[in-house]
């Protein structure tokens, strides 16, 4: 699939063996079995062209990994916890990231004040608000 998303174009099974081999040795076979496997379960369409298919994501890589943590997430019996936690593991790039993607799934009408600044007693008023790990920032959170 890194190879399909990375042309983020319809792509052969020869394009992608030939990428492929400039890092290992690896069959034409192998690689038209994995692209015939990722279009049997939903991951790719293709395309007939000529005696050959042009395979392409049905999805994004960014919907691919938002799905695999929404999947992980609603495995948990206490979803809360589980988004403690994983805050507590990242870095503060990636919570940035995070803050940043709240606000444009949040668009401007539905845009809260940022409570990272505002004095913790106040912030309590905000009790949705997520909170970052107090012991992150002791530098034994992130990676």
């Amino acid at each position: 699939m890194t190879r399909v998303w990375k042309w983020n174009r319809p792509v052969t099974v020869r394009e992608v063996l030939e990428d492929l081999q400039q890092e290992r040795s690896i069959a034409y076979t192998t690689v038209m079995t994995v692209l015939d496997n990722l279009h049997q379960k939903g991951w790719v369409r293709r395309e007939a062209e000529g005696r050959a298919y042009r395979y392409e994501a049905v999805t994004t890589r960014a919907a691919y990994a938002a799905a695999l943590m929404n999947e992980a997430w609603s495995q948990s019996d206490n979803p809360a916890a589980a988004l403690v936690a994983f805050f507590g593991m990242m870095s503060d790039e990636q919570r940035q990231a995070l803050r940043d993607a709240i606000r444009i799934a949040q668009g401007p009408e539905t845009h809260e004040p940022d409570t990272a600044s505002e004095d913790p007693h106040t912030a309590a008023q905000h009790p949705h608000t997520v909170q970052e790990n107090p012991g992150s920032a002791q530098g034994g959170g992130g990676r």
